[in-house]
């Protein structure tokens, strides 16, 4: 069994990395997965939050997905987003207006629909918060 494995992950705009890789964690609708080299063809949805990609000499690189899907094969792990950034590029300044908003949102909600919206917004600033202290996490290591 090989010790590396294709990656490709796109969003919408743009294709966002390529290339080999020991090992990757996602954040499933069902829970975090691992993939490295051999695992089983898959498919499954993405919730938003952090994907975590280490490469052959295992360096750690950390983007944050808005949702999407993510598919295994033999010969390549493809992460299609609806769109993904490198967590170093998230404003946690942003996210964490955001999260109070959506907070502020749900408690105000006037119906159904705001508290979908709220909810939904709040869950995504969560996510980027999430990915923002895996990021710290990773950078303490070193």
């Amino acid at each position: 069994m090989a010790n590396s494995i294709q990656c490709e992950i796109v969003s919408a705009e743009r294709s966002i990395f390529s290339g080999t890789i020991s090992q990757l964690i996602a954040a499933g609708v069902m829970g975090d997965l691992g993939i490295i080299p051999g695992h089983s063809p898959l498919l499954t949805e993405l919730k938003p939050g952090p994907l975590r990609v280490f490469d052959e000499g295992d360096e750690e690189q950390i983007y944050y997905v808005a949702g999407g899907f993510l598919e295994v094969q033999p010969d390549v792990v493809s992460v299609l987003a609806d769109s993904a950034v490198r967590a170093r590029d998230l404003d946690e300044a942003e996210a964490e207006s955001a999260r109070e908003e959506a907070q502020k949102a749900l408690n105000e909600q006037k119906s159904d629909l705001d508290y979908t919206r709220a909810a939904a917004e709040l869950a995504e600033a969560m996510a980027k918060l999430r990915t923002l202290d895996q990021l710290r996490r990773m950078s303490g290591k070193r």
